[in-house]
């Protein structure tokens, strides 16, 4: 199974993508199918990745059955953001106090936010799109991406009479789907900068639990045909060698 954004279908005019499903296909001999996945129906960010799954021959498989929910109807950001209201634990240093306040080391400097506002009116007059992602609680975030450490420009989330804030790295966990909706069991054992640009390469995994399950029936019966049933005694044998 392999993951990638949304774009590997038509970079350099489709040739890579056509490269990379010739080897599977031609060299590797795997029978490919890709999907292109929306992750707003999971989780409450607009995070759209092709995933390419490469099958033996025999199985038949392909994503049409695979249900995905409807981006519409997914969830919004109130589920991921600290509540500030004392009824999350502490968790510093991403909060801090018996209310739980985010750091306030997350809010933008005054310095940072006039100049995200200025570049954003500079590239509206010219009538290009660049600019913040400005959000609430009820509103669906744009993709997280590795540079959000930088200056946190694609998602800022409102403060009331406070200059915007960065998620903080336990919001991408819930964001990621690596924290459950208000749970902070995840551990982030490195720095804000290093966990901004791990969440932001990584995958989401609700949506990769989704597509597993729904792999994993394909899998067990060709691990039941004789063919897959020599593979697997072939692994084993080998994973016995190596452990001793």
């Amino acid at each position: 199974l392999l993951e990638n954004v949304k774009n590997l279908v038509s970079h350099n005019k489709g040739d890579t993508f056509r490269t990379i499903r010739k080897t599977l296909e031609d060299e590797l001999d795997y029978h490919v199918d890709f999907r292109v996945i929306n992750a707003k129906g999971l989780v409450p960010q607009n995070r759209q990745r092709i995933f390419i799954a490469g099958f033996r021959k025999d199985t038949g498989f392909n994503f049409d059955k695979l249900e995905i929910p409807h981006p519409e109807a997914g969830p919004r950001l109130d589920i991921i953001l600290h509540p500030e209201d004392g009824t999350e634990r502490e968790d510093p240093p991403f909060t801090i106090g018996k209310f739980g306040k985010v750091n306030p080391k997350y809010t933008l400097s005054e310095k940072l936010w006039s100049y995200l506002q200025n570049y954003a009116a500079k590239h509206k007059a010219k009538g290009n799109g660049f600019g913040f992602g400005l959000v609430g609680p009820d509103d669906v975030a744009r993709t997280l991406s590795a540079r959000y450490y930088k200056d946190g420009s694609e998602i800022l989330v409102k403060q009331t009479g406070n200059r915007p804030r960065r998620l903080t790295p336990r919001e991408c966990a819930r964001l990621m789907g690596f924290d459950r909706p208000g749970e902070s069991q995840f551990v982030i054992p490195v720095s804000d900068t290093q966990a901004y640009k791990q969440f932001g390469n990584s995958v989401v995994v609700p949506v990769v639990n989704l597509v597993a399950e729904f792999m994993r029936p394909h899998i067990l019966d060709s691990m039941r045909h004789p063919k897959g049933q020599i593979e697997l005694d072939l692994v084993v044998e080998q994973l016995r060698t190596v452990s001793g």
